[in-house]
């Protein structure tokens, strides 16, 4: 049994409001997320031949989040363009859908990273 909502108009100020800080939220986490990406690169660059594996895999890391909170972004912007409520429960729900998708193939990507982060630090250690 699939129950409809309710049929309510979101009001344009609301969504203009709620558009513009998503906007501002959007432009601070894209700061933020450069400027942990710029100390990462530094880091790496200074790093010796058995950490640059683990800084492979922090980057594939650092990547996901990325591609994560673009889509969290992108859901955020659609959303501010909703006129219904029904309209906001069916973005939800491809959001949820897709994000879920995207986890089990990040989950397979970190643990890939992960293997070969073990592998290559393991084969370091016996060289001495």
């Amino acid at each position: 049994m699939t129950d409809k909502i309710p049929p309510f108009e979101i009001p344009e100020a609301v969504r203009s409001f709620t558009e513009q800080a998503v906007d501002q939220a959007k432009k601070a986490v894209d700061d933020a997320l450069s400027a942990a990406r710029g100390a990462l690169d530094k880091a790496e660059t200074s790093a010796t031949g058995a950490q640059s594996s683990a800084f492979e895999l922090q980057k594939t890391v650092m990547d996901l989040a990325e591609e994560n909170v673009s889509a969290a972004f992108a859901h955020a912007q659609k959303l501010t363009q909703a006129k219904t409520l029904q309209d906001v429960v069916d973005l939800q729900n491809a959001f949820v859908k897709a994000q879920m998708a995207a986890l089990g193939e990040q989950a397979r990507v970190i643990t890939e990273a992960a293997q070969k982060t073990a592998s290559e630090l393991g084969e370091k250690v016996m060289k001495g």
